[in-house]
């Protein structure tokens, strides 16, 4: 819905009369996504990056810097023998599922705390067992599971024209300041914008893991699978996240270079 406010923090979804859908972006193809490729000291890219924030989760403190160096190695090695693995310091396709599985050992757990979002193994954001909060995947770039962890604090509030537009807490939101939320939760966004600000937002097109929809009526995101709206719910019209899909006809298509 369209505000004369600039919209909030992060990304975020849809308004309650028009209707918000989520459309997820296409990855960037130059990007590995982790266990696609065999990691040894040399490489560099966001699927070290996730080795490297894995590793950290899992007790061996690693730089996360993207570039596999002596660091990364000894702490490779370190797990390599943890697990009885043999110890070489390279992260084979193979030994990337035995990392994946590890993972969601350690991350088998529910939030308790507002400022806290659960997360899971993998690429693709889930639903978690509540039905309205969204589970991070691991495998996102932090900036993605600020969005999510954002959202999550808003989800299930009402709807209110202008809601999130005078301020950041607010008791309610409309679309623009749900996905403004979100985007800010990212520090993606250091203001609210309308509806129709949204439309200039970032860069062109479909984002890997953020892409936002707007035009002069309605705005609504998709964030790692993921719809956050604030209408096409069951249970009433408020920030809420979706796992279906809806067209994205219409509107401009917007994401963050990198995202």
């Amino acid at each position: 819905m369209h505000m004369g406010l600039r919209a909030l923090v992060r990304v975020g979804i849809s308004v309650a009369v028009v209707g918000c859908a989520l459309v997820p972006g296409v990855a960037d193809a130059r990007t590995y996504r982790f266990g696609q490729r065999d990691l040894s000291t040399g490489t560099t890219g966001h699927d070290v990056k996730v080795l490297q924030s894995w590793l950290t989760h899992m007790g061996f403190t690693t730089d996360i810097d993207g570039q596999f160096g002596r660091n990364t190695r000894w702490n490779v090695r370190r797990f390599e023998q943890a697990k009885g693995m043999p110890v070489n310091g390279v992260v084979t396709t193979r030994d990337a599922r035995i990392l994946r599985r590890a993972m969601a050992a350690h991350y088998s757990f529910t939030a308790t705390e507002p400022s806290q979002t659960e997360l899971g193994p993998g690429s693709k954001a889930t639903m978690s067992s509540d039905g309205l909060h969204a589970v991070a995947p691991a495998e996102a770039p932090q900036q993605v599971k600020d969005a999510i962890a954002a959202a999550n604090r808003i989800v299930g509030k009402p709807y209110h024209y202008g809601g999130g537009h005078g301020s950041w807490e607010d008791s309610g939101y409309d679309c623009s300041g749900t996905v403004s939320y979100a985007l800010h939760g990212a520090g993606l966004l250091d203001r609210p914008m309308a509806s129709g600000d949204l439309e200039s937002w970032g860069s062109s097109g479909r984002g890997s893991w953020i892409t936002v929809y707007a035009n002069g009526g309605h705005a609504y995101a998709v964030i790692a699978g993921l719809r956050l709206d604030t209408s096409g719910d069951q249970h009433g019209t408020g920030p809420r996240w979706h796992t279906d899909m809806r067209p994205g006809s219409g509107y401009v298509v917007r994401h963050w270079r990198g995202l």
